[in-house]
């Protein structure tokens, strides 16, 4: 059984997809969306640095919501607000196409009321499913920690740690931007609700760890931050430009999940442009601590095979690994906000 497949976006991520999407031999690629005119008219299988597909980058949502398709992976990049692009998610979810995001959505029945109504609304008017997967969020918290969880007889603390060194990607926009990189300590806080950075991690991330207290069967009080940011010591030159010594190279987000009046989830982010602030400069890039009898840690690292030439990133083969492995999950789902399951296996065909 086969798959229509809609890739929306070719950035480092999305592009990784779409190489999957076309390699694949039971997903059949229908449509490509991109955000760069310089993009628009050209063969997926160009940007995709593969052979010829036939099927040409548009820029129009209306030229994708025409499409006969299955499922859309949605790869844009993030960018503040929070749910700058949940109008579109819905739109397609409402033409009756199928949406694996990944970045976020994989908790929005954590907000309630007229937000998670909104998708289950699209839902229903399209007969369609909603799935946010990937890694952070989509796997490190809800695959790797909430399975590990089960090994425990005591259950008193969960926390992921991710740890990444962002130097090498080279958007000036994104890192200084978004990601906040390059400002001034004490001219913003980072726990400010309102900081466009920290407004648009905190939805995305609230949700995970949220999700997660739910799926430990707690009562969840609230998620509250605890996001530092520290200082370069000298100028950090990085592929995005040089952060210069006195502003913001490294950011600590932390998300507290509060259940019954004790911490009981912490989701610690470190992205970083040097590792100056970083107790063990050998950290994982994903560790899992559970407290709890037994005690649990696990540290996960993700390596690219020498045989693979190309500059894609482990992390970005990831993130394909787990969307496309997904798709048959959110195209059997009923209509509504998946929540997925606690194991998504590789398969090599889709049956």
């Amino acid at each position: 059984m086969g798959y229509r497949v809609i890739q929306w976006a070719t950035g480092a991520m999305g592009k990784t997809c779409l190489r999957g999407v076309i390699d694949h031999p039971d997903l059949e690629l229908v449509g490509l969306k991109v955000y760069n005119p310089k993009k628009v008219g050209a063969d997926a299988g160009d940007i995709a640095r593969r052979d010829p597909t036939g099927v040409k980058a548009v820029m129009d949502i209306e030229d994708i919501l025409k499409l006969d398709a299955d499922v859309v992976i949605h790869a844009p990049r993030i960018t503040p607000p929070a749910g700058s692009h949940d109008g579109d998610i819905q739109r397609l979810l409402a033409s009756g196409k199928n949406v694996i995001s990944i970045n976020g959505h994989t908790w929005p029945q954590h907000w309630g009321g007229g937000h998670f109504k909104a998708f289950e609304d699209a839902c229903k008017e399209g007969g369609t499913s909603l799935l946010g997967a990937g890694l952070n969020p989509g796997w490190a918290m809800e695959k790797m920690a909430a399975a590990a969880t089960g090994l425990c007889t005591q259950l008193d603390h969960v926390k992921v740690s991710e740890t990444v060194l962002c130097n090498s990607i080279p958007s000036p926009e994104y890192i200084f931007d978004v990601l906040g990189f390059g400002s001034t300590p004490g001219a913003v806080d980072p726990n400010d609700p309102d900081w466009p950075p920290a407004q648009m991690l905190n939805v995305m991330f609230t949700e995970v760890v949220a999700q997660m207290v739910h799926r430990l069967g707690r009562p969840l009080d609230r998620v509250q931050t605890a996001h530092e940011m520290f200082a370069a010591e000298t100028d950090v030159p990085t592929a995005a430009g040089t952060i210069p010594a006195g502003t913001v190279s490294h950011t600590g987000w932390r998300w507290l999940g509060v259940s019954e009046g004790k911490t009981l989830v912490t989701l610690a982010i470190d992205w970083m442009m040097d590792d100056t602030h970083l107790q063990n400069p050998d950290e994982s890039l994903w560790k899992v601590e559970i407290s709890g009898v037994p005690d649990i840690r696990i540290r996960l690292d993700m390596t690219k095979p020498d045989h693979i030439q190309a500059r894609t990133h482990a992390e970005q083969f990831g993130v394909a690994g787990s969307v496309l492995n997904s798709i048959p999950l959110v195209c059997a789902a009923p209509p509504g906000v998946v929540e997925a399951p606690g194991i998504t296996l590789h398969h090599k065909h889709f049956k």
